[in-house]
């Protein structure tokens, strides 16, 4: 019998990942079912489970994938110096992140942030995910905060402030701009930036 390669092993994981967030982004959690799952990527029930137990491995897998995307985007501007502004930064990480899709998007919706969104919900019933969450989460803001401190080393912001206070801030923004495209979609990332940059160029009244 012909051994199966690494490369198509990792392709029919990837397509099965693919299917499930589809699938979870459009229904929800509770809504979608393996047979769901199964249906949408076309392959049998013995084909899923010999790479996830069920629904929610699927869902730790999924989110862990999109947490290191959204991590190594930060971590890798933090290797900057000075880092990126932030207008350019959370955009060029959102930018990346909405621009990975998951599985084939119906015409030309991005089903992404409804997928987050639905993942917040969940973590407020499923204690595992939500450690992988907060976990992912910690990760995030602690690149936030090294990209902080450059921004005060270069003396591009202030340093009376903590860093890990405007890190949590700009991971806020960045979350808040997800809910918005969930719920209310054709929000486009450019007015998150110009957002950014009207909020930096305040000063003082005269």
């Amino acid at each position: 019998m012909a051994r199966v390669s690494q490369e198509h092993l990792d392709a029919r994981r990837r397509q099965i990942l693919d299917g499930a967030a589809l699938c979870f982004a459009r229904n929800g959690f509770h809504a979608t079912s393996m047979q769901d799952v199964l249906k949408e990527v076309g392959l049998s029930a013995g084909a899923v489970y010999r790479y996830f137990r069920g629904k929610e491995e699927l869902i730790g897998a999924i989110v862990g994938e999109v947490l290191e995307w959204i991590q190594a985007t930060f971590e890798a501007a933090a290797q900057e110096t000075p880092p990126p502004p932030p207008d350019v930064l959370v955009g060029r990480a959102l930018t990346q992140v909405l621009g990975r899709r998951p599985g084939v998007a119906e015409e030309t919706v991005d089903y992404l942030p409804r997928l987050i969104v639905q993942v917040w919900a969940e973590t407020l019933r499923n204690e595992e995910l939500a450690a992988v969450l907060k976990q992912g989460y910690a990760k995030v803001r602690v690149a936030w905060v090294k990209i902080v401190e450059g921004y005060q080393a270069a003396g591009m912001m202030r340093d009376d402030i903590p860093a890990d206070h405007v890190a949590r801030v700009m991971v806020g923004a960045a979350q808040g701009f997800v809910a918005q495209l969930a719920l209310f979609d054709e929000v486009p990332v450019d007015a998150l930036q110009d957002g950014l940059r009207g909020l930096m160029s305040m000063g003082k009244p005269s």
